[in-house]
């Protein structure tokens, strides 16, 4: 089915609720329901009767590394293909999408962790292949905490063709929760091809105001937002009312959101609101920035760089197990970009193992596609591709970097 252009309302919370209905916190959840398909089924058409357009299949921890918690990681196929399945039979002939719901795998991944970086991407596209052979219309990679895991999942799942959305989860200061800068994740997610961007399970309405704000000058993809309901209240219960959340979300409609839903806590009769406040809201009256085509825009995972178009590259740095004192050496010189030479694919996981430590744009130079298509791959943030010193022909290069969203130089 082909996704719809927005404004778009998406469903609500489904853990939250399927623990009122009983599910025990300390249950598997894939397991629990399908045990029980009538409670998840008996949500998911209430979500549709209050007028959500999109459902998530719950299969929000169905990736090998969380399934393996229930020693369940060899199952991910079947697994995810029956809770699909049910999501399916409660859209059934209503018109409403089904999508694929792909989250954090709690890994720690280098040069941080021990996962490597391919492991991860290879986690996420395992359960991408097992949502699209179940029949899923788009994948949400949801609750992203991080610009590498971000990465991670957009390249697993943009390997199936379908429609990818981002949702991040944000701080109180607007980055993502280990640090990430929220407007380089968005650079980053829709130069990698994803469909549309935003912020899930959060309930600041004010600082996701000001994050919609900023993201809107630079986004050329739709925005979405999905927020949390809060802390419970001395009783146990979640204070916000379904009149009290549609009424906020005017104001992440105002900042530039056109997909909407609820994340933990929200029940259909929030939905319910939500769709009705924004059968009455002008969408057409709204002015929106629009994205300055001039801009040339990279990016690491903790800043943006607004780029002209003659920068100068330092000189070529070799790859080495550690390179904190050349990076440090380049930066101090005053270059406007750090230049990378990547003549193998282990010189670009060695780069990708010191990246973190550059406070400068990254140009990679190479006379070899594949180490090059490595160091994109691995690259946290949006990186540029030097084009003057290299011996590949400029379409192969175009090609390569277009690829991973690079900008070629």
């Amino acid at each position: 089915m082909e996704v719809p252009l927005p404004p778009r309302l998406l469903d609500g919370a489904t853990a939250t609720n399927l623990y009122q209905a009983g599910m025990p916190k300390d249950a598997c959840p894939e397991l629990w329901i399908l045990e029980h398909p009538d409670v998840l089924q008996n949500l998911q058409k209430e979500y549709i009767v209050n007028g959500a357009q999109v459902l998530y299949a719950p299969t929000f921890t169905a990736n090998r590394a969380m399934l393996a918690r229930f020693g369940l990681q060899d199952k991910v196929e079947e697994i995810n293909a029956k809770l699909v399945a049910l999501t399916k039979g409660a859209a059934q002939g209503t018109g409403v999408l089904v999508a694929g719901d792909i989250a954090p795998t709690n890994l720690s991944v280098e040069p941080f962790g021990e996962t490597p970086f391919l492991e991860l991407v290879n986690i996420y596209s395992e359960q991408a292949f097992a949502l699209k052979h179940a029949g899923v219309d788009l994948i949400v990679c949801e609750t992203m905490i991080s610009m590498t895991g971000m990465r991670a999942a957009v390249l697993g799942a943009r390997q199936t063709g379908l429609p990818v959305y981002v949702t991040m989860t944000m701080d109180s200061e607007g980055d993502t929760l280990d640090g990430s800068n929220l407007l380089a994740c968005m650079v980053t997610a829709q130069s990698l091809g994803v469909q549309a961007f935003g912020i899930n399970c959060t309930d600041d309405y004010d600082q996701m105001a000001q994050q919609l704000e900023k993201l809107s000058h630079y986004a050329t993809v739709p925005l979405i937002v999905k927020p949390n309901l809060g802390r419970l209240d001395a009783d146990g219960n979640y204070a916000t009312t379904p009149v009290e959340m549609a009424e906020k979300m005017k104001t992440l409609l105002d900042a530039g959101a056109s997909i909407i839903g609820g994340c933990c806590g929200t029940t259909p009769a929030h939905i319910g609101a939500l769709h009705r406040m924004m059968e009455e809201y002008d969408f057409s009256g709204r002015e929106l920035p629009k994205p300055d085509p001039e801009d040339i825009i990279a990016c690491n995972y903790d800043e943006v760089f607004f780029l002209s178009e003659d920068l100068e590259f330092s000189k070529p740095l070799s790859c080495e197990v550690d390179m904190t004192e050349e990076i440090l050496e380049a930066e101090d010189q005053g270059w406007d970009a750090v230049l990378v030479e990547v003549p193998t694919a282990d010189d670009a996981y060695h780069f990708a193992q010191n990246a973190h430590m550059t406070d400068l744009p990254v140009a990679f130079l190479s006379d070899s596609e594949g180490a090059l298509e490595m160091a994109l791959i691995y690259y946290p943030g949006r990186a540029l591709v030097c084009s003057s010193q290299s011996d590949l022909e400029h379409e192969v290069l175009q090609k390569i970097a277009d690829g991973y969203g690079a900008l070629l130089f």
